[in-house]
């Protein structure tokens, strides 16, 4: 099955794939965050959204 590409929010929404563009352009703004920050984030707190939340104290 190939990917939808009109669909440009997260198909997981709750991981973060900072390999994808379009899953970051999504978390950056979600997350109120830059590229650079959000990587950084999901670095040190794994790829799991509520962990780069709770690491961010979001």
């Amino acid at each position: 099955m190939s990917d939808n590409l009109q669909n440009r929010g997260p198909q997981d929404r709750s991981r973060i794939n900072v390999n994808e563009e379009w899953e970051v352009a999504y978390w950056t703004k979600e997350l109120g965050l830059s590229k650079a920050e959000l990587e950084a984030a999901v670095k040190a707190a794994g790829p799991s959204v509520s962990a780069v939340r709770q690491h961010l104290g979001k």
